[in-house]
């Protein structure tokens, strides 16, 4: 009896300090606290853009600490699984061609963790520039994975995926997947930078080494299951 009572004092004595550390943590360091995409990414990071999978509101909350114009893109019903929720035109901060696409705002947050912290990091270290443009292939298509005929629904169903084939840099040279993924040089190097990056922020993200569907292309997605490759 007295060693149950002990260990239900210490049990009440941690969760008393873990409540205390709670209260006094700064913003950034807290879980509780909104995702803001403006923010130097920590630990707590990666937890809450996993979080906006639950809190799509929370979501369009952190892409509007950006100060980036939102705009919505309405709710969409399917009954053949390609249905669009909470979904924005993509906030980039450089210029999507050949268009701006659509995407689930939970793409569309990853994207901008992935530019700030990857891309142009990987472009100035790699390059000695920055990323004027990238170039897509879509984010929307309503079909299932690898378009087989049967089979379950891609991310790209519902525009919580969106490939990527290239960038224009700011100096005018252009690097794509297709042409500088085995080249060996720098290009390359910047390459599989983004690929190892972006698994940081996307749930998948596989290229020209998954297969040769990918030969020309990244394909990042916030669906449920995990892959880098």
């Amino acid at each position: 009896m007295a060693r149950a009572f002990r260990w239900l004092v210490a049990l009440g004595l941690l969760a008393g300090l873990g409540w205390l550390g709670l209260r006094h943590l700064p913003p950034e360091w807290d879980p509780r606290a909104p995702l803001d995409l403006t923010a130097a990414p920590n630990l707590m990071t990666g937890l809450k853009l996993r979080r906006l999978a639950v809190q799509p509101e929370a979501c369009f909350a952190a892409l509007e600490t950006t100060g980036r114009p939102i705009s919505r893109i309405p709710d969409r019903d399917s009954d053949i699984g390609c249905e669009i929720r909470h979904a924005v035109r993509l906030p980039a901060s450089t210029r999507m061609t050949p268009s701006t696409p659509f995407a689930t705002c939970r793409v569309a947050a990853a994207w901008l963790l992935f530019e700030t912290q990857v891309m142009q990091p990987a472009a100035r270290q790699h390059l000695g520039s920055e990323v004027a443009s990238t170039r897509h292939m879509g984010t929307q298509n309503c079909r299932n994975v690898n378009h087989a005929s049967r089979g379950r629904r891609s991310q790209h169903a519902t525009a919580n995926a969106i490939d990527i084939a290239g960038f224009t840099l700011r100096d005018g040279r252009e690097v794509t997947l297709l042409r500088h993924w085995d080249s060996g040089g720098a290009e390359a190097a910047f390459l599989r930078a983004l690929r190892d990056g972006a698994c940081g922020w996307f749930r998948a993200v596989l290229g020209p080494d998954y297969n040769a569907a990918h030969r020309d292309h990244f394909h990042f997605d916030m669906g449920p299951w995990r892959a880098c490759r």
